[in-house]
């Protein structure tokens, strides 16, 4: 099962992204859990230093931008 880290404080962005995450998941049929990371240490932990950052199973994919589904999808099947 992949695990999905949306990292960020909660603000619009953020949750735009949890959102995303929850409806690729949802719709592609991938099993995968969604997690949010509000914890700054956590997040520097992780390697994120700008939000909303997107991990997927351990790996950064992207910070301080929201992914569209196409990328996300792209993450999770790779």
């Amino acid at each position: 099962m992949k695990k999905i880290q949306i990292c960020g404080p909660g603000c619009a962005n953020c949750e735009k992204a949890i959102k995303i995450a929850g409806q690729v998941v949802a719709e592609s049929g991938i099993e995968a859990t969604v997690e949010k990371v509000t914890d700054f240490q956590e997040m520097a932990m992780l390697g994120v230093l700008s939000t909303p950052g997107v991990v997927v199973d351990g790996q950064v994919k992207c910070t301080g931008r929201v992914p569209d589904k196409s990328e996300l999808l792209k993450w999770l099947a790779g």
